[in-house]
């Protein structure tokens, strides 16, 4: 017999621990596993919202506006000129136009990009796949 008023609970307790600095809209789920077990979980926002486009996507833009080519190296800064780390979604985009050996100037240091987006998908990564033409 499933215990609503426990789940409820436990969603209850975890929607307490929310991290909603933008929305402010504190969200807890809670569930119960088959063998009776309650997980329960709370939404944390990111100051990367999904639909922003960032300053690394403005880049790559003008990069290929101005006839392409390979990124060798990269950084990007914060608003009070210190080095700062590009979002998971700008490292995609890194990758497509910079690859693994491409160096980046991070907070700790310079590094190949192999570095900070380990194991990267990209071009290469599409022509391992036999595609039908007729898709």
């Amino acid at each position: 017999m499933i215990n609503w008023n426990e789940l409820r609970d436990a969603a209850i307790e975890a929607m307490t621990m929310a991290y909603v600095p933008y929305s402010g809209f504190p969200v807890g789920a809670a569930g119960l596993s088959e063998d009776g077990r309650i997980f329960s979980g709370c939404n944390v926002e990111n100051a990367g919202y999904g639909v922003t486009l960032c300053a690394e996507c403005g880049m790559i833009s003008d990069l290929v506006r101005s006839g392409g080519g390979k990124l060798v190296a990269f950084l990007c800064v914060n608003g009070n000129g210190e080095l700062t780390v590009p979002c998971g979604r700008c490292r995609q985009l890194l990758w497509e136009h910079g690859g693994p050996d491409m160096e980046i100037e991070m907070p700790a240091g310079v590094m190949p990009f192999s570095e900070v987006l380990p194991y990267g998908f990209g071009p290469e990564d599409l022509s391992r796949v036999d595609r039908k033409k007729d898709v």
